[in-house]
């Protein structure tokens, strides 16, 4: 079944799949499930659709008693790490999500499918204006000192008096939610719970994922389709080359 549903995972890393005309495509391995349904959000109460999703399991030292009493009151026997919730376009689909049902990703992505994956970014620390921004920098030439990596002046003289917002200057760099939007699913491995997914995805090896279904009603391919081209059925171009043999005889 293939629709806008979102599931859990983490990222392996990225790899290479062959075709059968020997290109190579560059993927990212995603371990995506299985996630459990912990419960539902309905339009009449909630005043939106969504259902909410379980992932990995908590060790029992460290679940706490608001943890332990709200899966004792799902009725679910083991603590999920992670809860998220994903939104359903249509009301109706919940019917299709029981409390306590597991999905793997076979149930929900096929080949083909165009996902968009929400990830955390990997974390640069505190960074300069040439590496956040890519500014060029000062000039390396005689009379310049201890500034060829500066962001140079920020201010706008006494009109306005301040630094404008959303100046671009130096500070923490990564470790933000990012969304790749318009990826395609290229393999589904049903039995190991992975997913190939066409290019890039955000955060580095082991970080969570989630892998929804796109927001966009977009068709990408994933390679496009070789033509074979057509052999000459000219009689002429086979015959002329004999013609000269056969009038010197």
């Amino acid at each position: 079944m293939s629709m806008k549903m979102g599931l859990l995972g983490r990222k392996i890393g990225m790899t290479q799949v062959f075709h059968d005309d020997g290109t190579a495509l560059g993927v990212t391995a995603v371990t995506v499930g299985p996630c459990t349904v912990v419960g539902k959000r309905t339009p009449e109460i909630h005043g939106y659709t969504a259902i909410q999703l379980g992932f990995e399991e908590t060790p029992v030292r460290l679940v706490s008693r608001p943890q332990a009493g709200y899966v004792k009151k799902v009725g679910l026997e083991k603590t999920p790490r992670v809860l998220r919730e994903v939104r359903l376009d249509n009301p109706k689909d919940l019917e299709k999500f029981e409390i306590g049902t597991v999905l793997r990703a076979g149930e929900i992505f096929k080949s083909g499918d165009v996902i968009d994956v929400v990830g955390t970014t990997k974390g640069k620390g505190y960074q300069g204006v040439m590496k956040m921004h890519r500014m060029k920098g000062d000039s390396a030439t005689h009379g310049t000192h201890e500034f060829f990596r500066h962001g140079g002046s920020i201010g706008c003289r006494l009109t306005p008096g301040r630094v404008h917002k959303g100046k671009r200057m130096s500070g923490r760099m990564g470790g933000n939610k990012c969304t790749s939007s318009d990826l395609v699913v290229v393999k589904v491995l049903d039995d190991r719970d992975i997913v190939l997914i066409k290019g890039a995805v955000p955060g580095g090896a082991n970080g969570l994922v989630l892998v929804k279904g796109s927001t966009k009603n977009v068709r990408k391919y994933i390679v496009p389709q070789m033509i074979k081209e057509a052999e000459s059925k000219n009689p002429m171009k086979a015959s002329k080359k004999g013609a000269p043999a056969a009038a010197k005889k």
